[in-house]
């Protein structure tokens, strides 16, 4: 049995709402405003229906809602700075005002994140750890507001060209150990820092993702709480030779794996789904 599930980070606090990892999981729930987004294409393209999706996941048990507005699947093109403004603003800002949980911005750059931060939102998620956009930190620091570092190799154009690894999780474990003191240094507390091992991120689709969620609890001993996002992603649909429509029982199971073996949270894409499988797993390591 797993030690994992003994292993509590000090509480993350939040505007909005004080995450206490001896209670239970959490749940992110992704809103994808792209039109090209690997999961949904373009169903929540329009900041309407964006907004929408933000108040029917938080109904359905959403600890954080995540927004982003550029894609980060594999091979995805950047998009400039003026459209990824243009497409998260207004959805942050409308939703700040009617949903109790915080908002995560998903993105690299750092002045998409000071908008997003005076729009409402609280935690900023940034799958580059930092590295992409020198003033991000900065932003970060300023506004001392939780963050999420992502291990990823590349960029998400070329991510997958870089998936060879000397020991995968203890280099891993290194990256984000490195990330953490660099955040650190920068004027980041330590306990404002989530980390994500980077599931579908410059990782093999045979091997890589499913060792990740095996071995999960080594990153515990970085003692921050762990993100997990391996919802939809091509590792379950190569494996099970399924669509992206039909992969949510296969999001299921490596949920409950990574929820087992030490996550904190998970950022899923059906959260009325995967809020009743984080409660099963939540009861087991209880017991």
């Amino acid at each position: 049995m797993s030690d994992a599930k003994n292993n509590y980070p000090p509480p993350l606090v939040c505007r909005k709402r004080i995450f206490n990892f001896q209670e239970r999981s959490y749940i992110m729930g992704v809103i994808n405003v792209t039109p090209d987004s690997f999961s949904d294409g373009n169903s929540f393209f329009d900041r309407d229906k964006a907004v929408e999706r933000g108040i029917e996941l938080a109904r359905q048990g959403a600890d954080i809602l995540d927004i982003g507005g550029e894609s980060t699947r594999p091979g995805a093109e950047p998009v400039s700075l003026d459209e990824e403004l243009k497409r998260v603003i207004p959805v942050i800002e409308e939703l700040a005002d009617k949903v109790d949980i915080p908002i995560s911005i998903d993105t690299t750059k750092a002045d998409v994140a000071q908008r997003a931060l005076k729009a409402g939102a609280e935690v900023v998620n940034d799958i580059s750890s930092l590295r992409f956009d020198r003033n991000m930190v900065t932003v970060v620091s300023d506004y001392k507001v939780p963050v999420v570092l992502m291990h990823m190799r590349g960029t998400p154009l070329t991510m997958q060209k870089h998936i060879r690894y000397d020991c995968l999780i203890e280099d891993i474990c290194e990256f984000l150990r490195e990330r953490i003191n660099y955040a650190i240094a920068c004027g980041i507390h330590q306990d404002k820092i989530i980390i994500d091992p980077g599931i579908g991120f410059g990782k093999s689709v045979e091997t890589d993702n499913f060792a990740i969620l095996k071995h999960l609890e080594a990153f515990s001993s970085l003692g921050r709480p762990v993100l997990v996002g391996p919802s939809r992603k091509a590792f379950i649909g190569r494996l099970l030779g399924k669509g992206v429509a039909e992969r949510e029982e296969g999001t299921a199971a490596a949920v409950a794996i990574a929820l087992y073996n030490g996550a904190h949270f998970i950022r899923v894409h059906n959260v009325k789904v995967m809020k009743m499988v984080a409660q099963v797993v939540d009861a087991i390591k209880s017991t």
